[in-house]
């Protein structure tokens, strides 16, 4: 019988099996987990997966947007509130916190999370203590964290946009989706259950793509990802149910990539005024290694590279 990582984390490109992998054995801890990953790749999905594979799965999953707190409302709505807290403070609310006690709360975006909050909620973390506005003793909470990201948390706690200390503390299993472009082998697959799922969600004859439409869909770089893709097939399934899409049939930002391809294709273009050779090669080298948090064998792929070549450029 399948589960929900089959059922809905579709794929079995290489670097996407790896993550669905460890994402199973780390599900039956509760230990932190930080999920990173571009828009649209799946990172909801993916820590409801562990949720519901996890010793809490009969708790509740309580998920929040923290790009979409305004930053005089977070602590409340992450903490809860005493009635006669603060202004406007009409009666006692529960906090996210509280509402997963026993279950899984989601920090989706926890980048935008602001400053102001990130030192309670690392106490939180840290302890299993949580302050309630108003309210003179902290509450111990049952919760488990997941809290995802689309950006480098790394490169903010250097600009001091987030807490380093925090940082660390999430960082503990991180779990990186890979973006749609680097998991070509899915697309076909993909593109089909979805047309499937959505032609008997609509009640409507499904479409049939020619092979030079696949091709082309094969060229685009789905900046979207995986909900890029499914809202393109909702919306050619409505617009061509029953018949053969083409190339021409295909929405104008797709069509007008195959030439932004082709160009990338060519590789890298020299800048009017040249390059450091040797200094592009260090930082390539060293931004692969970090997005790879130090496995070799994985930023040689990134680079292109042998393990033996990149352990040779190493030393060089």
């Amino acid at each position: 019988m399948s589960d929900f990582f089959d059922k809905k984390l579709l794929g079995k490109s290489s670097e996407f099996a790896t993550v669905i992998r460890a994402a199973r054995i780390v599900a039956m801890t509760d230990v932190l987990i930080l999920i990173l990953g571009e828009s649209g790749t799946g990172k909801e999905l993916l820590a409801q997966a562990i949720h519901l594979h996890s010793r809490r799965k009969q708790g509740p999953f309580i998920a929040i947007n923290c790009a979409a707190l305004p930053e005089t409302l977070a602590e409340s709505e992450l903490f809860g509130h005493r009635k006669g807290a603060f202004t406007g403070a009409i009666a006692d609310q529960q906090g996210r916190i509280q509402a997963a006690n026993g279950g899984t709360l989601f920090l989706d975006e926890v980048g935008d999370l602001p400053l102001s909050i990130q030192a309670k909620l690392l106490r939180f973390l840290e302890t299993g203590e949580c302050q309630v506005i108003g309210k003179t003793r902290a509450d111990k909470v049952d919760t488990r964290v997941i809290a995802a990201t689309h950006r480098d948390l790394y490169v903010q706690t250097q600009r001091s946009e987030f807490r380093l200390d925090l940082y660390y503390r999430l960082n503990i299993v991180p779990l990186e989706l890979p973006p749609l472009r680097k998991r070509l082998d899915d697309l076909e697959m993909l593109q089909h259950t979805f047309t499937k799922q959505l032609a008997q969600q609509h009640n409507l004859p499904p479409p049939h793509y020619s092979n030079a439409t696949l091709k082309q869909l094969r060229r685009y770089t789905w900046p979207g990802n995986i909900r890029e893709l499914r809202n393109f097939c909702e919306r050619l399934l409505i617009l061509f149910s029953g018949k053969t899409i083409e190339p021409t049939n295909l929405p104008r930002e797709i069509q007008l990539d195959k030439t932004a391809a082709s160009h990338q294709s060519d590789g890298f273009t020299l800048p009017e005024t040249g390059i450091n050779l040797q200094a592009l090669e260090i930082e390539m080298i060293r931004q692969a290694l970090h997005k790879t948090y130090g496995n070799r064998s994985q930023a040689a792929r990134l680079l292109g590279l042998t393990r033996d070549t990149l352990l040779y450029r190493l030393k060089k």
